[in-house]
């Protein structure tokens, strides 16, 4: 009996999940499920097409078949044919092997041992080699990565920076446009001091600063670690990007809409980049 031989063809693209599609040849549909099982074990993300060819071992495996039962028929129907028709001489084998079906080649049935066997393998080298692309990628993708966090960063300290400069500023606005109002008309000191704390309240960021510091120092981590990360990365851009709305609406100067809009830029790019991270 001829061994079985298989070959495997993996394509993998972006994807929250890991989702195989498998391509099988009929006479070994019953492996999809072994297939389809090992590449999820193997692989956290990602949609991933898995293509696999039968071969043929040492030799031809196509097997002659004859059908008989056809053959007669073609016989007797064309000896009829040849009686109504009047016509001389018998009917040949050559005319009867022309007709479609009564010989045909056909492939055996499969050693479902021996070709499971075969695929296992086949799909345990071509994962390997998929994994390792991956790794390389991976490194690079790592490193474009921290930069763009280097620059989230960079933003954030920026505001945090600029912030208490900008509050004062915003009190003595509120300050000046009071006194304009009041037309020369004393000012109640309590009054005032309240509405300057009402303000301070409504513009005050320093929470979401430390809430992005601190998922900045998160997503670091997760960059480090060997375990599949590219979902909690999906959690953590997010909270990112609710923490930069925040701040887009709190602050009501100038310098802060010009970071929180480039701020958000980097923090889509990033998000578009861990669509490739398992």
């Amino acid at each position: 009996m001829n061994a079985e031989e298989v070959s495997v063809e993996i394509r993998s693209v972006n994807g929250k999940f890991c989702e195989a599609k498998v391509r099988l040849p009929r006479e070994l549909q019953s492996l999809e499920a072994e297939v389809v099982r090992e590449v999820k074990a193997r692989l956290a993300r990602g949609t991933v097409d898995v293509s696999i060819r039968r071969g043929s071992g040492a030799g031809s495996n196509l097997a002659l078949r004859v059908d008989e039962g056809l053959a007669e028929r073609a016989a007797e129907t064309l000896r009829a044919l040849r009686d109504r028709l009047s016509l001389g001489g018998d009917v040949t084998l050559p005319e009867i092997v022309a007709i479609p079906g009564v010989i045909s080649m056909q492939e055996p049935a499969p050693d479902l041992t021996a070709a499971g066997d075969a695929l296992t393998a086949a799909l345990d080298e071509a994962l390997e080699r998929l994994i390792a692309m991956r790794e390389v990628e991976g490194r690079a993708l790592r490193e474009d990565l921290e930069r763009r966090l280097g620059v989230v960063a960079e933003r954030v300290a920026s505001i945090s920076e600029e912030a208490p400069t900008a509050l004062r500023q915003g009190y003595e606005r509120l300050r000046l446009r009071v006194e304009e109002l009041a037309g020369g008309l004393a000012l109640d000191p309590a009054r005032l001091a309240q509405e300057v704390a009402l303000l301070a309240e409504r513009s005050d960021i320093a929470e979401e600063l430390t809430r992005l510091d601190s998922h900045l120092v998160q997503f670091r981590s997760l960059l480090e670690s060997d375990e599949p990360s590219g979902r909690r990365m999906d959690f953590l851009i997010q909270e990112l990007n609710r923490e930069a709305n925040t701040i887009a609406s709190k602050s009501n100067w100038a310098g802060a809409a010009a970071h929180v809009v480039e701020l958000k830029a980097e923090i889509e790019r990033i998000r578009e980049q861990i669509q490739n991270v398992e």
